[in-house]
């Protein structure tokens, strides 16, 4: 008698639990139903690190040069609402240093270049805070 492979029984148990929550309507009205899945981008991810990061990102850990990003672009959120003139001087300083300093990290970092279309939107949003700034 030919030995069974042990994966096989447990894909057949699983496509057995997945038919049988099917037929009970578990997967009925689930969020996103009859929409596009949106996939997230991993293009710039070396593909032998893609699943690493993939579940770092669902832990809520980020890469050093994502968490940079993340923190220009929360700080960018503050600014537009920002009433207070002093503090809004502030926090400009604070975004550019950290530009400036993410600028001038090795190749392994983050690396905003005039090219990277994350640039063109920083610049087009600082752009659209200084014209909207009291202190010009």
């Amino acid at each position: 008698m030919a030995e069974m492979n042990p994966w096989s029984v447990i894909q057949l148990i699983a496509e057995k639990r997945i038919e049988e929550a099917r037929d009970r309507g578990d997967f009925d009205n689930l969020p996103g139903q009859g929409s596009p899945l949106q996939l997230e981008d991993m293009s710039h991810v070396p593909e032998d690190l893609r699943m690493a990061y993939k579940i770092l990102s669902n832990a809520g850990c980020l890469p050093p040069e994502l968490e940079e990003r993340k923190k220009m672009t929360q700080l960018l959120d503050l600014l537009e609402n920002c009433k207070d003139e002093q503090e809004s001087v502030r926090g400009m300083q604070k975004l550019r240093f950290m530009i400036q300093r993410a600028r001038m990290r090795s190749q392994r970092h983050i690396r905003i270049e005039e090219e990277d279309p994350y640039y063109t939107r920083l610049l087009a949003r600082l752009s659209a805070l200084d014209k909207t700034s009291p202190c010009r």
